[in-house]
This record gives structure tokens, sequence and C-alpha cells, in this order.
């Protein structure tokens, strides 16, 4: 058996049902796995036999293992109107091979089976999100290149020596019997007996999507899609070039070959991603109640990281409340998910998070943003993630300047233009090198904000204990600055900037997707109104401190940075458990995002422990100045 005929040899479809709770349950294992035999069979059995007669026996014969437990599985499918035709659909089948029919004429059996099977059992072939093979170009770089080669052609240098080699992801006529789904699941599930892993664990759903469009690219002519002929998404996911050459033509095949490695992207606004998040959610209850409990909770991170986190920032702008009911209700369904309550439970947490997810996608429109709402949405996400980073900065460097230090300045724009340079290298990454998954976003935000926490609290102890001449004096004459004080303003003026601009760029590449072409000048108006702002914001507090006598500059610039630390605390809490690393423990208490204060037992916990850190050590900073007056 060929490496390219294993492509869809012996593997169960992931879980891709948008129906009803039970009927998940019940197709979960039969149809999915029974229609990717058929694919494989409509796929595989045509090269076997030539005019009545068997060329490759050993494939022959495996085709025919296949049929018999494909049969198995029709038998123990669900009861519904519909099987008994499938019964009849597969024996059919299984004489059709036994009597070495026409390839073309056993793949057609199959291919319209398939059809029946999936709408008879309710299995989705298409996805939810529109994929993009841009996405999917460093995703191959990544995980495929290295034994498919750079090109596709089988020729990476991992690749040497195995049995069966890998696939030839060019060879047309092998990928025109393919389908989008089939490449899809392939990535998901692996190919048992080869070395093609399973990319389930690293790659999401819609990663698989967009790795998929990008290998059926090697088959495609990108020429081809400029006509003027235009397939839906479902149709480009589940149909093979092959079925439109023979009922179109080859000018039509060619064309649907371009555009299923490329599908047009009419879908990108916040209606689509929200539509994403419920029906993953609805994957995820259907893993759970199958006893998959590790599968339903990534599935559950997943739904939230790669669709309502995304529109998090413009729906914040319509209206927070809404936001805040929604994202506690997705919380609270995936903690039921961590504590293993009852099947029952956790259902009524979902219901009542798809309500706040429909609540939602009625205030946001399904297909795009107004030019107002981009507009705001442009302004606040750069003006509230910018303010954080704004007010380290100033502080740093009016503290540098009141204290004759100046110097010491070019340590600190030196951080943060290295920030800013590292921030548009991950974003640079993120697009054509590498993709970085919710997950992953989420774990560096999160650690970045506790880093950038014990920072600025060390920062703002390290103020306090100058505050007044004499202990300035001596710093002076220890000229800490010169070393050891220079590398920590840098780190933190460098993490301080890195946090916020690697979430600005974030919220702004998904605003520009969700604003569309017609929106794109009221993002850029708004983020340019912003960055004024900013400026403005930064002059005003240089300016103001410079009047402020020393003691009192240092008691104010400690107060704001050791606040800033309890901020960042509680942020980066937040995140890892948006990341799924721990889970949440709603309380009784107020939400204020700006100051990091979240309901949240362990969000406030973190925050509870930068307070009692900030009491300690400057207990301990009142002592030390204490012993320095009584001795002098």
């Amino acid at each position: 058996m060929t490496a390219t005929s294993r492509l869809l040899a012996l593997l169960m479809l992931p879980v891709l049902v948008l129906c009803s709770f039970n009927l998940l349950a019940d197709t979960v294992e039969g149809a999915p796995k029974a229609l990717h035999l058929l694919d494989y069979i409509g796929a595989d059995y045509p090269p076997t036999v030539q005019a009545g007669q068997v060329v490759d026996e050993s494939e022959y014969r495996e085709q025919v293992e296949f049929l018999g437990v494909l049969q198995g599985l029709i038998a123990e499918l669900p009861v519904k109107p519909e099987k008994a035709e499938l019964e009849q659909g597969i024996s059919s089948l299984r004489k059709a091979v036994a009597d070495r029919a026409d390839g073309s004429q056993v793949a057609r059996l199959a291919r319209q089976m398939g059809a029946k099977l999936a709408v008879a059992y309710e299995v989705s072939q298409a996805p939810i999100i529109t994929p993009d093979p841009a996405r999917g170009a460093p995703l191959y770089a990544q995980h495929c290149s290295v034994c498919h080669g750079a090109q596709g052609a089988g020729d990476g240098p991992a690749g040497v020596g195995m049995a069966p080699p890998p696939a030839n992801l060019r060879d047309v006529a092998r990928l025109d019997r393919l389908s989008l789904y089939a490449i899809y699941n392939t990535l998901g599930l692996g190919v048992e007996g080869t070395d093609m892993p399973s990319f389930a664990d690293q790659l999401d759903e819609r990663q698989r999507w967009d790795l998929a469009t990008y290998i059926a690219g090697f088959s495609a002519d990108p020429a081809a899609a400029k006509d003027s002929q235009r397939f839906n998404l479902a149709d480009l996911a589940r149909q093979t070039p092959g079925e439109v050459l023979a009922a179109q033509g080859p000018q039509a095949a060619a064309t649907f070959r371009a555009q299923r490695a490329r599908p047009p992207q009419v879908k990108r606004g916040p209606g689509q991603l929200l539509d994403y998040t419920a029906a993953t959610l609805d994957k995820s209850l259907a893993a759970y109640r199958n006893g998959d409990h590790d599968q339903a909770y990534d599935l559950s991170v997943a739904a939230y990281l790669e669709g309502f986190e995304l529109v998090e920032s413009s729906l914040d702008n319509v209206d927070a409340t809404v936001r805040k009911d929604t994202e506690k209700a997705l919380m609270a369904y995936r903690q039921s998910l961590q504590d293993g309550l009852p099947v029952t439970q956790a259902q009524q947490r979902l219901d009542v998070a798809k309500a706040k997810l429909k609540a939602s996608a009625e205030l946001l429109g399904g297909d795009g943003l107004s030019w107002s709402l981009s507009f705001i949405s442009g302004l606040l996400i750069l003006l509230r993630e910018g303010l954080e980073a704004i007010l380290v900065l100033a502080a740093i460097l009016a503290f540098l300047r009141n204290t004759g230090q100046q110097s010491a300045a070019r340590s600190v724009n030196l951080g943060w233009g290295l920030a800013l340079l590292a921030g548009l290298g991950t974003w640079a990454l993120a697009a054509y090198v590498i993709d970085v998954s919710g997950s992953q976003r989420e774990l560096l935000e999160g650690a970045t904000a506790l880093f950038a926490s014990v920072m600025v609290l060390w920062l703002g102890v390290w103020m306090h204990d100058r505050r007044h001449a004499a202990a300035w004096q001596d710093y002076i004459k220890s000229s800490l600055v010169g070393g050891g004080g220079r590398f920590g303003f840098a780190v933190l003026a460098f993490f301080s900037v890195y946090r916020e601009l690697f979430e600005v760029i974030l919220f702004y590449e998904t605003l520009w997707l969700q604003a569309g072409p017609a929106g794109h000048n009221a993002v850029l108006a708004g983020g340019a109104s912003a960055l004024v702002l900013l400026v403005g914001l930064a002059w005003v507090i240089l300016r103001g401190s410079a009047k402020l006598p020393l003691a009192l500059f240092f008691g104010i610039n400690a107060a704001l940075l050791c606040a800033l630390s309890v901020v960042f605390a509680g942020h980066g809490v937040k995140a890892l458990q948006e990341a799924g690393i721990f889970g949440t423990r709603p309380v009784p208490f107020f939400d204020f995002d700006w100051l990091g204060i979240h309901a949240d037992a362990y969000s406030l916990g973190a925050q509870v422990v930068a307070l009692l850190a900030i009491v300690v050590l400057y207990s301990r900073s009142r002592m030390g100045e204490k012993r320095r007056l009584q001795a002098s």
C-alpha cells in the first residue's frame, strides 16, 4: 500500500457535527468513521482495477476488507428512516467491487452513499470559519516540510528511507480524488501504518482547515481562481475536483482546485467567529458525554480563544456588561468540565453560554462592524493597552530627569525600542513563519504580565527607598545607575511595552478583519487618534512631574508603580486562565478590567499576594529608614 493510498486509511473523522446533543453522542463514532471509509474507497479503488482485471492485488484485498468493516459500521448506526437505504447501498457497493467494476463507477457509488450518510446523520464536512492558506503556510513549514518537502513533492530530508515514503502532495490525479475535508481529516488523525502523525494535539480545528487549503494549493493553478464562476464554501470542502471535472468540464475543475486552495473570504465578521465558538462548544459537550474529558476541555478552551476572545474588544465598546456576562458564562461551562460535573449540569451551563453568545452576535451584527464602531475600537484598543506602558515609561523617565541622571534614559529608550522590534518580530513570525495559537498567545501574555508585575513592584520599592534627599545622595555616590540599575530600567521598559504591544497587534489584526475594507480607514483613524492622545498624556505626566518636590515625586511614582504591579498580577492570572492553564473560581466581588480586578478567587488571590508583598517590602524599607535615622 503506497503512502498516498494511506492518506485516507483507517481514520476516524473528528467531531464536526452541528446538530442536537443526543445526535452528536450517537454519531460521533459510527457515522463519521463510515464516511471516512467511503471516502477512502472512492479515492483508492480506481487504480486497483483496469478493464475488469485486478492490477494491484494487495490494494484490492484491502478494499474488500474495508468494505466488510464499513458494512459493520452501517449496521451499528442508530435507527433512522434512511438506514435501510444505506444498508442497501453498501450491498451494491460490495457487489460492484466483487465484480471488479470500473473504478469510476465504484467511486461514484461510494461518493453518492457518503453524501446520503452525511445528510442522514448530519455530519458536517465544511469549516465554520473560512480557511486561510496564508495561515496554513507557516504551519506547513513548521510541521510538514521536513518530510514532504518545501514544495510538497515528498522529498523532505526527514523522508529519506521512510517506508512508505512521504506522499507527493503535487500529484494532481491523486489530489483530484480527495476532498478538502479528507485532507483536513488526515491532518487531525494521522495515517496508521506510516510515519504520518496526528496533529490533533498540536493544531486546532481552524488551523487544520487552514493547512488543508495550503496543501490543496500544491495541485492548483492560482490563475484559474480569477474565473467568474464561484463555488460556495460547503462545496469546496466536501466535493472533489474529479467530481467537478466529470460534471462541468476541465475549466470548472481548474477553477474549483484554485478556489478550494484559496476560498473566497466572504465572511470574516464577528458573526462567523461567534458561530465558531457555539459550534465548538457543542463538540466539547459531545466529547464530554462520551467520556473524553480532556478533549472536551481542550475544545472549550479553543472555542473561547479562537472565537469569542477575538471579538471581546469590539463587544466591550458596544456593551461591556454583555461582554463580561458572556465571558463568565463561557468560563463557567469550562469549569463544569474541569470539575467533572454531571452532563446535565454541564448542558445547562452550555445553554446559558450559547444564549449569551447569541445576544453578543445580535449586538455586533453578522458580517462586519460599522464605521463608528471600527473607529471607536481602533481608538480604545491602543489607548487602553498603551496607557499602562506610558505610565511606567513616563515614571522612569521623569525620575531620571528629576534626579539628574538623563544619561541613564538611553537604557530605557533602548528597552522600549527593542520591545517595539520584538513585538513586530513576533507578529511577523506568527504571520509568516509559525502560527501562534490562542493558548500560546495567552500563555505568553500571562507570563509577561506576571514578570512585569514583579519588575514594577521592584522599581516602586526601589524608588520609595530613595525618596529622601539623603538616601538619594547615597545612591548617587554608589553610582548604581551606571550598572545594575540601568539594566533593570531597560528590562522593565522592554517588558512593559512588549506585553502591551503584543496584545495591541493581536486585537488590531482581528479588528482589521472584522471591519472589512469599508472600515479600514476608520480603524487607522482610531489608532492615529489614540497615538496622539498617548503622546499628549506622556507629555503632561513628564512636565507635571518636573514641578514636584523630590520626596513627593518619588512617593507618587512609587505608589503608581505598586498599583500597576497589582493590576499586572490580575491581568496575568486571567490570561493564564483563558489559556486553560488552570480553572476559574468565581466569587461575589466587583469587576474592573482596567485595574485588573476580576471576580475570581485565583485572580484576586494573585493581587492579594502582590499587596502582601508591597506591605512586607515597604515595612522592611521603613525599618531600614528608622535604623539609618538612629545611626545618624
